[in-house]
């Protein structure tokens, strides 16, 4: 009887903090994405815009048509790490490790050549490279993280180091890359909630800079 007791008890505490632990989560998730969202917009300033809930409060992806100087589409997928469930929650700090957002994009400017940036040791399985057997490869140094470098052309790669350093924190970029195939220029990284803001800004100048002259458009 005592062991039951002691059982329904510690079920019935379980259940308390699980509770209190999803309203506390979702609010923070829900906070986040509201920031993040209006951060975003602030900068990038859609002439329309389309938003696909990815369920539950993980996050969301946007799809942002700008059709302004070298910026034709801005895609991004924002994913949180279940801050609402106490169970699922300290699995998803091993597995997932922080909250991620992924940047697609598409300039009006043609991308000539394909170049990757990849943080050595953050992948598990490491993406899958469409061209990979046919690019040059080579291992540089930002901000005290090594990143592989695949590449056609070493400026490229140059001028790619170069944005990731100017970024707000550079060991929270993961994967940089431009595809010719797509005409992508994608960016994985950490986001930050005080400096998502700056980031974005650089990405947008690096478009509208880079992207439409020399060495990536022609």
């Amino acid at each position: 009887m005592e062991l039951t007791s002691g059982l329904l008890l510690a079920i019935m505490v379980l259940a308390a903090v699980s509770s209190i632990q999803f309203y506390k989560g979702r609010k923070l998730n829900l906070q986040l994405m509201q920031h993040y969202l209006r951060s975003i917009e602030e900068v990038v300033k859609p002439e329309d815009k389309d938003y696909v809930w990815l369920g539950g409060y993980i996050g969301f992806r946007a799809s942002y048509k700008v059709n302004r100087d070298n910026l034709r589409k801005f895609e991004y997928t924002l994913t949180l790490l279940p801050r609402h469930s106490i169970l699922y929650f300290p699995i998803a700090l091993l597995t997932s490790r922080h909250d991620k957002i992924y940047f697609v994009i598409r300039p009006f400017a043609e991308i000539r050549r394909e170049a990757h940036l990849i943080q050595k040791g953050y992948y598990r399985l490491k993406p899958k490279i469409e061209n990979e057997d046919f690019l040059q490869r080579d291992t540089i140094e930002i901000a005290g993280k090594e990143y592989e470098v695949l590449f056609e052309k070493r400026r490229d790669v140059e001028k790619l180091k170069e944005l990731v350093e100017n970024l707000s924190r550079p060991h929270n970029v993961k994967h940089v890359s431009l595809t010719p195939k797509t005409n992508v220029f994608y960016v994985f990284m950490k986001p930050e909630p005080d400096t998502i803001g700056e980031d974005v800004e650089r990405l947008v100048r690096f478009t509208n800079e880079k992207l439409r002259e020399s060495p990536f458009s022609s």
